[in-house]
């Protein structure tokens, strides 16, 4: 086992801390701490043994278990048995960033940026269109995804969120009758949706906080679409898109 020097354990507090600070739970913490250790290591390394690890972290055993099953559910780390076995990094070999998320994906972060990227820029089409066409099916629908995405939150699964949140945007590009928009844009969150392995927080605003703004936004603009308020929904969209994607 690894000794750390005096100088890297006061580096390493300083960095958890930060952590525990915007964090909801120290094992939701750890597993963010996990995942960066993951990240910096790059894809298919062993980073310890889970003695190590939770040392690493400096939590007890049953906090770092579960920061270790949270890890492992967003596919950043493996847990290897037998000899030569340990924790083992499954980090993500691209990252783009949506607002105050991370997306980590399996390949590719410039077709994905560019995907969030146009996306953004039809949404108002399809808001209007959404306006002007839905029905109350349609508005079922989207009541179910907001229902979906409230969940999620409630549960702190923030990938299950992310893929929520894309599924409502798909139930309003198809209220669109305008076929080439309709599609181009399904085809773009396809890409999106694709290459997405897990959603990651930032260090700006604490992840559960973010997804729970969002699911509020979301809310709001199903809202604007049953009122058929098109100022509304346009200010919405704005907001909605104010945080765009940077790399």
């Amino acid at each position: 086992m690894s000794v750390m020097t005096p100088v890297l354990a006061q580096s390493v507090r300083e960095s958890n801390a930060q952590f525990f600070a915007t964090s909801p739970s120290r094992a939701e913490a750890a597993a963010q701490i996990l995942g960066e250790i993951a990240r910096n290591a790059g894809p298919g390394l062993r980073l310890g043994t889970k003695e190590e690890l939770r040392t690493r972290c400096e939590v007890s055993v049953g906090t770092f278990n579960e920061a270790l099953k949270i890890a492992q559910n967003r596919g950043l780390v493996a847990l290897r048995p037998g000899p030569g076995g340990g924790i083992f990094s499954q980090a993500p070999s691209a990252i783009v960033r949506l607002g105050n998320l991370f997306l980590g994906l399996d390949q590719d972060e410039d077709t994905v940026a560019e995907a969030v990227h146009v996306r953004n820029a039809l949404d108002v089409l399809l808001m209007d269109d959404a306006i002007a066409y839905r029905s109350d099916e349609d508005l079922s629908k989207l009541r179910s995804e907001i229902d979906l995405m409230r969940m999620a939150v409630r549960d702190g699964r923030p990938t299950d969120f992310m893929k929520a949140n894309w599924h409502l945007h798909a139930v309003i590009a198809n209220i669109s009758p305008n076929a080439i928009l309709r599609n181009f844009y399904l085809g773009l969150l396809e890409v999106i949706e694709q290459h997405t392995l897990t959603v990651q927080p930032t260090r700006e605003q604490p992840l559960q906080s973010y997804i729970e703004y969002r699911l509020n936004l979301h809310e709001r603009m199903v809202d604007a679409i049953e009122a058929s308020d098109q100022a509304l929904a346009q200010s919405l969209v704005e907001e909605h898109n104010t945080e765009n994607y940077q790399n």
